[in-house]
């Protein structure tokens, strides 16, 4: 078998990634990643603070996760760049129904704006491009994640992702020592990982 590099594995997943979402009608996709799982919701502590992610063309959505979490009482935390070469934070996201306090930041993503806080997310839901069963994570290929997730051990990892984006066999995802595996990841059909 011939071992794909990550950036082949990045271009056909994600093409593969966009098919997946465009064929699903607006009906199924509205409904998809609405409500965290059963077994998730067991998993996170009543006080924890939610981190999650602004989803881009066809990523899996987080917004719901924000809203579900926020309106049970959850403080919300999103990514947050000073500049393209800067280090990953994360800032309070206060308003998850309206997005009233989010700006575009440096990498053309919305972020909290300047003015919000800086927080450290908990339990921290992770957009990926691709992922093995174990919980072994292909990137965007920044590495802003690997690099969080390496100074907060503490924090539980979780991909969110379409089933189409799952990597098999498990060796066909080449990994280097940097990158950090998840602690479970959700598709809309099962539960990959521990929670």
């Amino acid at each position: 078998m011939t071992i794909k590099t990550k950036a082949f594995l990045r271009k056909e997943l994600r093409a593969a990634r966009q098919a997946h979402v465009a064929a699903l009608p607006d009906e199924v996709r509205g409904l998809l990643f609405h409500t965290p799982p059963r077994p998730l919701l067991k998993a996170v502590k009543s006080d924890a603070v939610i981190g999650v992610y602004h989803a881009t063309s066809g990523e899996a959505p987080a917004a719901g996760y924000a809203r579900f979490f926020h309106e049970h009482g959850h403080p919300i935390a999103l990514p947050f760049f000073a500049s393209r070469d800067g280090h990953m934070t994360f800032r309070t996201f206060s308003d998850p129904h309206a997005e009233s306090d989010l700006e575009y930041g440096p990498f053309g993503t919305m972020q909290p704006t300047d003015d919000r806080y800086d927080i450290v997310p908990d339990v921290l839901f992770v957009p990926l491009v691709g992922f093995t069963a174990s919980g072994k994570r292909l990137g965007q290929g920044g590495g802003h994640y690997d690099r969080w997730l390496a100074e907060h051990r503490e924090a539980r990892a979780i991909g969110l992702a379409w089933d189409v984006q799952l990597i098999e066999p498990e060796d066909a995802l080449p990994t280097e020592p940097h990158d950090i595996a998840l602690d479970a990841v959700i598709t809309p059909t099962r539960i990959y990982g521990n929670l």
